[in-house]
């Protein structure tokens, strides 16, 4: 159902539902966890803190991974024992529903997660509610400022997982096949329509051709069609419009120069069933600055853009000029590198020797715009509570008056 919901392939959907099916037991297994702190002070005095639920969480989901958007918000809101209204993405809004029919039947009471469907309206709605404790809000930077923007009159807290430009930093040492593997992840899951892709692939200038060459015999021989199939690796993007506006990115990176080394060009697949789909072939581009539109904005498309760079310092500083930092990732075989460029990138979730790997234990967010606040990791579970303190006086009242 989700790869009729999405249009990404059949492996891909069932990894996204492993992934929620992951992180519901994970916070159900922190749920009674939960504890506070005693804090003893002189006299015999004391005082404790106490984690407590905020109430009515509101999480709004993204059209890119619907069913596990769904769980990572749900998930730790339920733990923390609030209810949640989850509104996904009008694009996508069948299994958003089928996780509330699954929470139902393991049990979870009337009202506890509850589904709403609805554009920008239902989610302003959502967003100005008195009821409304919290907002988790997954999509992109400009939503996500008027999410912020809308909380704030509420005071509420915000969680906001935004967009990405991410870097992808490729040593001479690193082991080639890793790198080329990393690369493919970086970019093209899920069509290319993953938040955090290091879709900026900086690869140092000796072994730029290898790699180049590499990656685009790999790049071309993807199989896209059917997503229902097990042999798709590549299904639909989500939409017309969306697929127009990425085919429109790489028209836009050849007129400033970027050399089309495979692909970028609309997909008609054999199975006349399929005609008319959203199609794409997975594009690389070679010959890229970073003044380039394919370089400074987020095309959300299998689309990677490769550029060369000499040295460590050099390319540490193009990486980090971007006003998002989502993400960023470095392939090297020397340790002590990986951890000293790891150090100075501008980002929240960051690879060394792998890429877009989202372990529901280990937190997931993003610096300056690319959003505020966790989600996955016990860290999580500071977002959606609060703490309470409580002082107890076991003496009398030392008063002024």
């Amino acid at each position: 159902m989700e790869v009729v919901n999405n249009g990404k392939s059949i492996t891909e959907a069932r990894l996204d539902v492993d992934s929620a099916r992951l992180c519901i037991e994970y916070y159900a297994g922190l749920a009674s966890t939960l504890a506070g702190q005693h804090i003893q002070l002189p006299g015999g005095s004391f005082a404790y803190t106490r984690r407590e639920p905020l109430g009515v969480c509101v999480g709004i989901g993204a059209w890119n991974y619907p069913f596990q958007i769904a769980a990572w918000k749900s998930a730790p809101a339920l733990a923390c024992g609030n209810s949640m209204v989850f509104k996904p993405s009008p694009v996508t809004p069948v299994t958003a529903v089928m996780l509330a029919e699954i929470y139902a039947e393991a049990g979870a009471p009337v009202g506890l997660f509850n589904v709403v469907q609805g554009n920008q309206e239902t989610g302003s709605l959502l967003c100005h509610h008195s009821d409304v404790a919290k907002v988790s809000f997954t999509g992109s930077v400009p939503t996500g400022k008027k999410i912020m923007e809308m909380a704030s009159k509420g005071v509420k807290p915000v969680t906001l997982e935004l967009g990405g430009k991410s870097p992808l930093l490729i040593f001479q040492d690193s082991d080639l096949e890793n790198a080329v593997r990393g690369a493919l992840m970086a970019n093209f899951l899920s069509q290319g329509q993953v938040c955090s892709n290091g879709t900026r692939v900086f690869v140092q200038r000796d072994i730029l051709p290898e790699f180049v060459n590499e990656v685009v015999k790999r790049t071309q021989a993807i199989e896209i069609g059917d997503p229902l199939l097990e042999s798709t690796r590549m299904g639909a993007l989500v939409s017309r419009p969306h697929l127009d506006k990425v085919l429109a990115f790489v028209d836009q990176a050849k007129k400033e120069g970027a050399a089309v080394l495979c692909g970028g060009e609309e997909f008609v697949p054999s199975d006349p069933k399929l005609k008319g789909g959203y199609y794409m072939t997975p594009c690389v581009l070679a010959g890229c600055t970073d003044e380039m539109t394919c370089v400074k904005e987020e095309i959300f498309g299998p689309v990677m853009s490769v550029l060369s760079f000499e040295t460590e310092e050099e390319v540490l500083q193009r990486a980090n000029d971007t006003t998002m930092g989502l993400a960023a990732g470095v392939f090297t075989r020397d340790v002590r590198r990986a951890h000293r460029v790891v150090e100075h990138l501008k980002a929240g979730s960051c690879f060394i020797n792998n890429y877009n790997i989202t372990p529901v234990e280990v937190p997931f967010g993003g610096f300056k715009m690319s959003g505020i606040g966790r989600e996955n990791g016990q860290v999580t579970i500071e977002y959606y509570s609060q703490l309470k303190t409580v002082f107890v006086e076991m003496g009398d009242v030392d008063s002024l008056f």
